[in-house]
């Protein structure tokens, strides 16, 4: 089994705004597409619905949403009403969000790519607060800020749960 998590964050943890994602890092998209094409990924009815229509389902990877919404419409992805059919079905996973799908398969987790933004907006929802079962493996080093085209400062980083 491979859970593994991948997110963007700016500070105080913020990952999205009313259901958007609140900035806009065109080398943190490429670096989502590269790490999870091909791969199955999971997320939340929130995160679904806020996939623009010409990417849903997410192209070159299954689509997988965790909701116990019976009624809830999902054209080109499976839905998964519980944690333990996400890890029966698709053991082998990117988590993309939204907080509460982070939450409930945090403790499967083995892996975490975050993107930090040096970014303060206003937010609804967080990441994850990573414990100290978590080790950083810095492909650049840490706090090795690079430079978006965008103008904004970014750096990535790389966690693997400590045996």
């Amino acid at each position: 089994m491979s859970i593994r998590m991948i997110w963007a964050q700016a500070h105080d943890r913020v990952i999205g705004s009313a259901g958007a994602i609140p900035r806009h890092l065109p080398e943190d998209l490429r670096m989502f597409r590269e790490r999870t094409a091909g791969s199955t990924v999971v997320m939340g009815s929130g995160t679904w619905r806020s996939l623009p229509d010409q990417v849903r389902p997410l192209p070159d990877r299954t689509n997988v949403i965790l909701s116990r919404n019976i009624d809830l419409i999902t054209p080109g992805a499976y839905q998964c009403f519980s944690v333990k059919e996400v890890l029966r079905f698709h053991p082998d996973s990117w988590v993309i969000g939204g907080a509460a799908v982070y939450e409930a398969l945090m403790p499967f987790a083995s892996h975490i790519v975050r993107t930090r933004i040096d970014l303060t907006v206003d937010g609804d929802t967080r990441a994850p607060i990573l414990d100290d079962s978590w080790q950083a493996r810095y492909p650049t080093g840490p706090d090795q800020w690079q430079q978006s085209t965008t103008g904004l400062r970014f750096t990535v980083e790389e966690f693997v749960r400590a045996a």
